[in-house]
């Protein structure tokens, strides 16, 4: 919801933002402080030339966790690497003092699974030099904050038919999985969730209550996890999936420099993503005896569709996956050309799923 109001001559938006507050800022705001530059996803699709250009400063954490993907908008937009890179990564890097010193006009931050104290500490420093600060999610209950962030951010940075052409083309995939599951009365598939493959020790990091389980739930999933996790992400452990054996498997990797990880993303060809992928499962008792592993319904995700707005692309993944026969006309590859083509200012490149072999 937008209202402009207008005193002394100075034009301002109100608008309100995903947590339901409103906040008045300035009608085109030039001077944009980011929570995370991952962001850039969003803002991809819906600004058009160099999707930074109002930006003041980030954290860095598209380049230390997508170091593919911020090669391609930086070679892209050279101008993008001279934005101030505001800590590591997170949110809760964020410096008052650094923000303050940068002059923004506005401060749009990301829904977390998890807030805290320093967080509120942040707003409340910002707001005491009247700073506004609005919020977005694009990480937590996608189903019914994707949309509206997108159309708060199509009127922050004055492109609301942009946003809802992404919108509409969002919304006519997300419909076609929804609508073709509400026909579909059989059982329904029981999946496992493991976020991270080859980075962490343990087994196994998910997501159940938001996120990438939500999507799943809505692509028809039944999460072996659900009774054990209770909020967003949790712990699952391996005694779990062979009490529960999941007829399919899915997990999430990002490439870097460490090669012991799922590789996924751009500039990913598919041999490597594949060999990373058998290599990883192979190499862990546990999952290489699940009987969805033996029966090749095995599958790497590119795990940066967590906080994307691109994450249509999964959910119709996931669909396939779930599904194959009730889903044999759904094409996600297809569908992420089309996204490239129609909306981002990039070329499509790169591996963003795997399946085990037949």
């Amino acid at each position: 919801m937008l209202l402009l109001l207008c005193s002394g001559g100075a034009v301002a938006k109100s608008v309100v933002d995903i947590t339901g507050q409103r906040v008045t800022l300035p009608d085109r705001p030039q001077r944009i402080i980011l929570g995370e530059s991952r962001m850039l996803y969003a803002l991809a699709t819906i600004v058009p030339g160099n999707p930074a250009a109002r930006i003041a400063g980030w954290p860095a954490d598209m380049a230390k966790y997508d170091p593919q993907s911020w090669r391609q908008f930086t070679t892209a937009f050279p101008a993008i690497k001279a934005v101030p890179q505001l800590g590591a990564g997170a949110l809760r890097d964020l410096n008052p003092e650094q923000v303050i010193r940068l002059k923004p006009d506005l401060i749009i931050l990301p829904r977390l699974a998890k807030s805290g104290a320093q967080e509120a500490h942040f707003r409340q420093l910002m707001q005491q030099v009247n700073i506004p600060v609005i919020y977005v999610d694009l990480r937590v209950d996608l189903l019914n904050n994707t949309v509206p962030s997108l159309k708060i951010l199509g009127e922050i940075f004055d492109q609301p038919q942009r946003a809802q052409a992404f919108i509409d083309f969002y919304q006519q995939h997300m419909n076609k999985v929804r609508t073709r599951l509400a026909s579909y009365h059989g059982a329904k598939t029981r999946v496992m969730l493991h976020l991270h493959l080859g980075r962490r020790d343990t087994c196994c990091t998910t997501a159940v209550n938001g996120n990438l389980g939500q999507l799943l739930a809505f692509a028809g999933g039944d999460n072996i996890a659900a009774g054990a996790v209770k909020g967003v992400f949790g712990e699952s452990n391996p005694e779990q999936a062979l009490a529960q054996p999941p007829q399919v498997y899915i997990a999430t990797g990002m490439a870097d420099a460490d090669d012991d990880r799922l590789q996924l993303g751009p500039e990913i060809d598919a041999d490597r993503a594949a060999v990373s992928l058998q290599r990883l499962l192979a190499a862990q008792p546990v999952l290489s005896q699940l009987e969805a592993v033996k029966n090749h319904r095995a599958y790497g995700l590119w795990h940066n569709f967590y906080l994307s707005p691109w994450h249509v692309v999964a959910v119709e993944l996931f669909a396939k996956a779930l599904y194959p026969q009730l889903f044999a006309d759904l094409d996600p590859q297809r569908t992420l050309e089309q996204l490239y083509q129609r909306f981002l200012p990039l070329k499509l490149s790169g591996t963003f799923w795997s399946q085990l072999p037949q």
